[in-house]
């Protein structure tokens, strides 16, 4: 028995137990756990799993399907793709921003919804020319966002209310309120929902033809890209950033370090919720272009699991964000091409959420293993015992 159990040991060692590539390893580990455990669910309910995974991806434009409509191909479902990863990227940029401070900020859905409603009323319902509407719905975005952040970190400097809750009961009344508005002042009466922006405020352009091809065209996700490196240079390259891990390990020992943890919690959820002021309006004003009354969407509370998966590593979050968004954009197609209910995709989604939020309880594991196993074949740590 213990010789089993060694064994698996060794093998636990070899695969996740190395300190240094534990970032990699574990959410390489979480994905085929969930793609694992996907596919035996697909096959149970009597479907081929590999084709529900080449289904995901064809839905998305990375391996093509076997006809088009009329102007549109593989390029064409990229795009719409690419203009639906964008408001993914900026919700876990804006996770990612308050974790780093030891902050929870899972009211991301509810900062989008403020952002996206003040820029559609105060912008998208204009004739302003398009120069000047794109760039004042990212800055009415930025500051929408920012502002129910900012209060977020107030509440809790000042009265010290968890981030969560009070996150949570934001959520809730902006989710009411603004419906109270669209249904009172901007509903349309066929859809029911808030009426269609302006083409000139949208941050998507339009059926623009290209090569023979109608698509859409985000320009959210240059933005996107910029920020992630922006993001990156303050985390890692800054006076700031460094107080953020600081607060984030421990607020005690950086408040006896001279560091002002209130105001370094105020700060962080300001930019918390500026990059979920721009994650909302690009998928209010971007991939879609009116709002839905009394519904949040759920890329705030996906955006948890893309962060996670990217080690809140602003670089890995772009490619977290790009298998997530695969996942549940592509599972519409899966669900019409091989019969898969949709609901699967949010089964693997859980699932990576879960083991990656095990990532900690996983390193603690493995460094327990590590000190049973002194003399265990790691490159990159020698035990004194070894000697």
């Amino acid at each position: 028995m213990n010789k089993n159990a060694n064994i698996v040991e060794k093998m636990v060692l070899a695969t996740i137990g190395h300190e240094k590539r534990q970032k990699i390893a574990i959410p390489v580990f979480s994905i085929l756990v969930a793609l694992i455990a996907g596919g035996i669910v697909i096959a149970l309910l009597g479907h081929n799993p590999f084709y529900a995974f080449y289904n995901l991806l064809q839905g998305c434009g990375i391996a093509p399907k076997a006809s088009y409509a009329g102007k549109k191909g593989m390029i064409t479902d990229f795009m719409d793709f690419m203009d639906n990863l964008t408001p993914m990227i900026f919700a876990a940029l804006a996770v990612a921003v308050a974790l780093r401070s030891g902050l929870f900020n899972i009211g991301v859905s509810g900062q989008m919804l403020a952002a996206g409603f003040l820029a559609t009323v105060t912008v998208g319902y204009t004739s302003l020319a398009a120069p000047i509407a794109k760039p004042l719905v990212v800055i009415i975005g930025i500051l929408a966002g920012a502002c129910v952040g900012g209060l977020i970190g107030f509440l809790k400097y000042r009265f010290n209310i968890n981030e969560v809750v009070s996150s949570i009961m934001i959520n809730y009344i902006l989710e009411y309120v603004i419906s109270f508005f669209i249904n009172m002042y901007f509903v349309d009466p066929v859809s029911r929902q808030s009426k269609n922006v302006s083409t000139a405020a949208r941050l998507t352009l339009t059926d623009v033809e290209v090569g023979g091809y109608k698509m859409d065209i985000p320009l959210g996700i240059i933005l996107a890209i910029l920020t992630v490196f922006l993001v990156r240079f303050i985390m890692n390259r800054t006076v700031f950033g460094f107080e953020m891990k600081a607060v984030g390990c421990s607020r005690t020992a950086a408040k006896y370090a001279g560091i002002k943890v209130g105001k370094n919690i105020v700060i962080t959820m300001v930019i918390s919720g500026a990059l979920s002021g721009l994650a909302g309006v690009t998928y209010y004003l971007g991939y879609f272009a009116s709002i839905q009354p009394k519904v949040l969407t759920s890329t705030g509370f996906d955006a948890i699991a893309v962060s996670l998966l990217g080690n809140n590593n602003p670089v890995g979050i772009i490619f977290s964000s790009f298998l997530i968004t695969v996942i549940s954009k592509g599972s519409t197609y899966m669900s019409s091409a091989s019969g898969v209910q949709q609901e699967i995709a949010s089964v693997i989604t859980g699932i990576i959420l879960l083991f990656s939020a095990c990532g900690a309880f996983v390193r603690y594991k493995t460094g327990r293993l590590r000190d049973r196993q002194p003399c265990f074949d790691d490159p990159w740590r020698l035990h004194e015992k070894c000697w």
